[in-house]
């Protein structure tokens, strides 16, 4: 059989594998091992696994994504993330869309804390949503804010799909935290946007609360020190070079655990299930990327990525359209897959083309993760929006998706902004070399 017939197959058995609910991370050992024996032989097929594993266990960078879960884990049992959406309420939540904008906010400072969407919108769904529709939200505005928010998660730094995206393309993991800093602010900028454009179309769904007076406020930026605390001690000890990644996460899980402790949170049942969330999360993220890595081989063998260069190459197609072709697959695999299998799967395609027209990898780094973003709670099915429907039951999916419409065209119009302009995500960069 030709290369390409036996890559069909082996894509064919990857997605048979995924329905038949294999983790997607031994479905991509077991076809990647199948196909590079096939290529190579059975022998240096087993030999990957032992060469992966060890690869992967002793590596520094990605050693810091199960410590980053710790520190999110305890973060949120010691309260911080109530603290970031009480502080943002009393400065904005008298106004019209108030509290979608903390929200937004609190999810921002929450994904900074742990990197993780899901743990997002889990933690922020237990504090704003309730908040909302007490104040009288539209539950399904309510509902759609907290999944969209969520999505900061991996895109606000430190992101633990950054690391495995820095560890799979050997690029320098805290330049894509750098890199990562404006686009953020950019997401939040253009979603409070978002909830203004969607409260004048809809004013009766969100509407104003009553203002916080001073008092309140200097109580709410009081409690927030920790908060603070911890985003100067990770983030300023990464960007100034005082941590590398793995100890800036250490750093910060003592700092949470010392919250989670002193702030009277602590017990050994919720800190057993800490935990164990921790450890169970970690082992699907390392048997996920030790799949990829395993599933890389067979497709590097099969000199695929290279055949369809060469095609590429002979077409009169400017590189910007096959971009945009790539980033319409990434929305699609998104509605389908969470944001490490989407860019587990397309990686060993994507990244030879993005070297061969010479893009910064930095640059696609947050064009990739801001494009799974946009896939996490894009029609038809978005994991994000199908957590928070399971989450909120009363809430009608198709009414959730209503209330996302206006951030969706806020994610399309910044990730046009962010294809067309690179330097928005390589400036900042760039001047720290």
């Amino acid at each position: 059989m030709s290369p390409l017939v036996v890559v069909v197959l082996g894509f064919a058995g990857l997605f048979a594998l995924i329905v038949l609910h294999v983790p997607i991370g031994f479905a991509m050992m077991i076809v990647g091992a199948a196909g590079f024996a096939y290529f190579v032989g059975v022998a240096p097929a087993l030999s990957i696994f032992g060469n992966e594993v060890a690869a992967n266990f002793s590596n520094a960078d990605l050693a810091s994504v199960p410590v980053f879960l710790l520190m999110g884990g305890f973060a949120s049992a010691a309260g911080l993330s109530a603290d970031l959406y009480r502080f943002a309420d009393a400065f904005v939540g008298h106004r019209r869309g108030g509290l979608a904008v903390a929200t937004i906010g609190g999810c921002a400072g929450f994904g900074a804390l742990c990197g993780s969407t899901l743990a997002t919108v889990g933690s922020m769904h237990r504090i704003a949503y309730p908040e909302m529709v007490n104040r009288n939200y539209s539950p399904h505005f309510a509902a759609a804010t907290i999944a969209v928010g969520g999505t900061l998660g991996i895109l606000v730094p430190p992101s633990i799909i950054m690391v495995i995206y820095g560890v799979l393309t050997e690029t320098f993991v805290v330049d894509l935290y750098v890199a990562a800093i404006v686009p953020s602010v950019m997401a939040v900028l253009f979603y409070v946007a978002a909830v203004q454009v969607y409260c004048r179309l809809w004013p009766e769904h969100a509407p104003r609360g009553e203002r916080a007076d001073w008092r309140k406020r200097a109580m709410e930026t009081f409690r927030t020190w920790g908060v603070l605390l911890m985003v100067l001690v990770v983030t300023g000890g990464l960007y100034a070079g005082f941590f590398t990644a793995l100890e800036a996460a250490a750093v910060g899980a003592t700092t949470a655990f010392a919250f989670y402790v002193f702030r009277g949170y602590f017990s050994v049942a919720d800190f057993m299930r800490i935990m164990q969330e921790t450890a169970t999360t970690a082992g699907l993220i390392y048997v996920m990327v030790i799949g990829a890595s395993v599933f890389n081989y067979f497709i590097s063998v099969s000199q695929l990525p290279s055949q369809i260069i060469l095609a590429i190459e002979t077409l009169s197609v400017s590189p910007v359209a096959i971009i945009a072709v790539i980033l319409v697959t990434y929305i699609v695999l998104g509605a389908f897959f969470d944001e490490v299998a989407t860019m587990l799967i397309t990686l060993p395609f994507v990244m030879p083309l993005i070297h061969l027209w010479g893009y910064d990898p930095l640059w696609w780094g947050i064009v990739n993760v801001t494009v799974v973003m946009i896939g996490l709670y894009c029609p038809p099915i978005g994991l994000n929006v199908m957590v928070m429907h399971g989450l909120v039951k009363n809430v009608p999916l198709r009414r959730i998706y209503h209330g996302s419409l206006p951030y969706l065209f806020a994610d399309f119009l910044r990730l046009a902004l962010l294809v067309a302009v690179p330097a928005i995500a390589t400036w900042l960069p760039g001047t720290m070399k």
